[in-house]
């Protein structure tokens, strides 16, 4: 489900920068209210520091009047922890490209949904849903929360903080997982390790289950073969996915060019994606390699699949070392030639699965082999034990290190909210935002005039006049009964902005006025009417009248009547005047549909109804 607007209409681009900004003063405040507490409860330190009377040892950390020498972060945790940081805040950066409000979708979320079954597109379309409708919303949302985990993880190094970090990284990254990337494509035909199944966020999420583990469990080997046991298995499946027959991977021979298989194709359209010359050269290249020796690149590959996989699995620091070096290179050929980098085309959001996937099997050959030495686990658990029972409050005050994490973790959920409020709100709201109207029409026009008076019949006979309408709100179009594209668009979202104003629909006149000189009788009103499910709409009035009568009425509201070319159609001003109670024209829209999606329908009846709803109460 898309808008069906251009990816870079400046209407919403603009919107979204200005989105952006202003969140990004919102963080600019938050951050300097964090400063102020930091230097706030380092003063108080300080003021501790001088009058204590009796100091801590010159080597070691105070926690409580806990003395010793503290272990650093794990290797492995701490290049799990730091490597993703970035990789979170890199793809936050990504989420602020001009086209994402309307481009996520269509571009890069609903060609992965196609090729799944109907139970996934329809999941996936509920979030997609939310994201046409509030695309300005959702899309610098999407910015914030991203940088935001990925400060909260480089922030807070160790303890609580840190472990929540871990959780917050994946409860996002599954809800990315599902709705951005329709679980990575699993479901979908095809599925191969070289296109980057199982999807990125996956290895997000396995980096954020390892963050949020105990740091005791990175004391022992144990969980580093764990990780490679884990990573050796899923390139085994890979090798045997690789090597099926009957995917179309082993298409393609020398001197039958023409025979080329699935990866062939999918580079061809990669290499079409607007990037730099020697991206696209590189991609191009291969592409034009594997289209004659497919069957050759195929059988590399799930040899090295299986190969890599089997080294993980031995679980030897030997073997592992050198199947992380394979794997490393294996991962970084696949990432330039095939997934071709993964954040070029405008609607980039992640490096792909090929970096976040090498970093999680290195850190498991780290965790195997970098583990602290006994002695200093013995300490370290034993300090972070003692600090453990020290109330919150004392640490906060006389742990520097700690005050800094905490204000620190604090400052990153501050802005990882930022992006979440505005999120929520528009996921609970079912309307769409107006700025879609305003893409495709611009703003309404205000004014404060006297409305033209009319004297028209409706579609049961019975005389309406501007002045028989006195004390109502009345929304005002011109539609033609016969037409087949814009009017019944038109008329349906008349009726959902009714449905939008609630029990002030009431006191509110839907007007619609004949706009086609031939088909001026009741029966075809009523015939539309009908077609469209307006007939037991209570507020609905569709009016019309003689020809003389009908043709004053559209000169005195503007409203230009034509016969297309060949007299087949009658063209017409789109157009909805908003009239108060007092009969004065407040608002003046352009009521083209446009793309006629949804979204845009949406917005446009929440347009009109905010219009109504400001008419009723201007007196």
């Amino acid at each position: 489900m898309g808008s069906g607007l251009s990816t870079n209409d400046p209407t919403i681009v603009a919107a979204f920068h200005r989105a952006l900004f202003h969140q990004g003063f919102v963080i600019f405040l938050l951050l300097t209210l964090v400063a102020i507490a930091w230097s706030f409860l380092r003063s108080i330190q300080l003021r501790r520091a001088v009058l204590s009377e009796s100091g801590a040892s010159e080597k070691g950390t105070v926690t409580g009047g806990v003395t010793g020498a503290v272990a650093p972060e794990p290797v492995a945790r701490r290049l799990i922890r730091i490597s993703f940081g970035l990789i979170w805040i890199f793809d936050g950066i990504l989420q602020g490209q001009a086209s994402m409000p309307l481009g996520m979708i269509p571009q890069a979320v609903q060609p992965t949904a196609a090729a799944s079954p109907t139970w996934v597109q329809h999941l996936v379309n509920s979030g997609s849903t939310v994201w046409t409708y509030h695309p300005v919303s959702m899309a610098a949302a999407a910015v914030w929360i991203q940088v935001g985990i990925g400060l909260w993880l480089l922030a807070a190094p160790r303890g609580n903080w840190s472990r929540l970090g871990g959780v917050a990284s994946v409860a996002w990254g599954l809800a990315v997982w599902v709705f951005g990337e329709s679980f990575g494509g699993i479901f979908a035909p095809g599925l191969s390790w070289l296109f980057g199944a199982p999807g990125a966020v996956l290895f997000y999420c396995m980096a954020g289950v390892l963050i949020a583990l105990p740091e005791r469990s990175w004391l022992q080997a144990r969980l580093g073969r764990l990780i490679l046991a884990v990573m050796g298995l899923f390139f085994v499946g890979m090798a045997v996915l690789q090597a099926w027959p009957g995917r179309g991977f082993w298409q393609g021979q020398a001197g039958r060019a023409e025979n080329a298989g699935t990866l062939t194709s999918m580079l061809q359209q990669m290499a079409q994606t607007p990037q730099p010359h020697l991206a696209s050269s590189l991609v191009s290249s291969f592409s034009s390699f594997d289209a004659s020796h497919g069957w050759v690149v195929n059988l590399f590959a799930v040899i090295a699949l299986g190969a890599v996989g089997a080294a993980f699995l031995t679980g030897r620091p030997g073997v592992v070392r050198i199947g992380v070096a394979a794997g490393i290179v294996l991962c970084l050929a696949d990432w330039i030639l095939v997934e071709d980098l993964g954040f070029f085309g405008g609607v980039g959001t992640d490096p792909n699965s090929m970096i976040p996937m090498a970093l999680v099997f290195a850190a498991g050959y780290l965790a195997l082999v970098r583990i602290p030495a006994p002695s200093t686990e013995v300490v370290s658990m034993h300090v972070a034990d003692a600090a453990a029972r020290v109330p919150w409050r004392e640490r906060l005050s006389a742990d520097p290190a700690y005050a800094f994490r905490s204000i620190a973790a604090l400052s990153a959920i501050g802005i990882l909210l930022v992006g979440a409020a505005p999120m929520a709100f528009a996921a609970a709201n079912p309307n769409a935002d107006p700025i879609l109207t305003e893409a495709i029409d611009g703003p309404p026009t205000t004014t404060d005039m006297p409305a033209p008076a009319f004297d028209l019949v409706d579609q049961n006979g019975r005389q309406v006049t501007l002045a028989g309408l006195r004390g109502k709100a009345i929304a005002l179009t011109f539609l033609d009964p016969v037409c087949t594209s814009d009017c019944p668009v038109i008329a349906q979202e008349f009726r959902a902005a009714s449905k939008l104003l609630g029990s002030e629909s009431g006191h509110v006149a839907l007007v619609a006025i004949d706009a086609n000189p031939r088909y001026i009788s009741r029966d075809f009103l009523a015939a539309f009417d009908q077609q469209e499910g307006l007939e037991h709409v209570a507020n609905w009035e569709y009016l019309t009248g003689s020809l003389p009568t009908l043709e004053n009425v559209w000169r005195s509201f503007a409203v230009e009547v034509a016969y297309e070319n060949g007299g087949a159609m009658i063209d017409h001003s789109d157009v909805v005047y908003v009239i108060d109670p007092d009969g004065h024209t407040r608002e003046v829209l352009d009521a083209d549909p446009g793309p006629a999606t949804q979204a845009t329908g949406s917005s446009f009846a929440q347009t009109l109804a905010n219009g109504i709803k400001s008419a009723l109460h201007s007196r």
